[in-house]
């Protein structure tokens, strides 16, 4: 086997393009998922309930995303706010692969039943899932998104029915 120095093996840093966001993030299985949306929109809400339900915390208000893979900013890493008990650290992800975008909008703005097909995030090109952040199936909607995105479960194109010949 060829010997490959690791100076070979890095990607070239020459056309890195690296983002700062007002954003949190978590990972599921190697998995990231940016949490984008206005201050009060329940993004470190819905990172807290990410949690329980086993994600990885890997950012909490500050996101890094470099050639798609997400880290906290420096200062910030292994930190989440907790409202109403303060800042806590916490065992944290370093970095993932982020594979989805979620935004995070107020919860008197209607979101669409059958969104666009394919949605991309404006900021990212992820895939992205709209939602309430404090609704009470925000956790579950975000998993089964990502289940899709990782062959766990099938979105089916819109307007097709299973059985449907028509």
């Amino acid at each position: 086997m060829k010997d490959v120095s690791v100076q070979q093996r890095l990607p070239s840093t020459e056309n890195v393009t690296s983002q700062h966001f007002h954003a949190g993030c978590s990972a599921r299985n190697g998995a990231g998922v940016l949490i984008f949306g206005p201050p009060g929109a329940g993004k470190s809400d819905l990172l807290l309930r990410l949690l329980g339900r086993g994600h990885d915390l890997v950012a909490d208000d500050r996101v890094e995303l470099t050639d798609g893979v997400a880290c906290a900013s420096e200062p910030l890493r292994g930190l989440i706010e907790v409202r109403g008990w303060g800042i806590v650290q916490r065992a944290y992800l370093p970095a993932v692969r982020a594979v989805l975008a979620v935004h995070l909008v107020p919860a008197d703005t209607p979101i669409s039943r059958m969104p666009e097909e394919n949605a991309r995030c404006p900021l990212t090109d992820l895939p992205l899932l709209r939602l309430h952040g404090l609704h009470v199936s925000a956790p579950e909607r975000v998993d089964i998104a990502l289940d899709c995105l990782t062959g766990r479960a099938l979105l089916l194109p819109q307007g097709c029915m299973p059985g449907d010949d028509g």
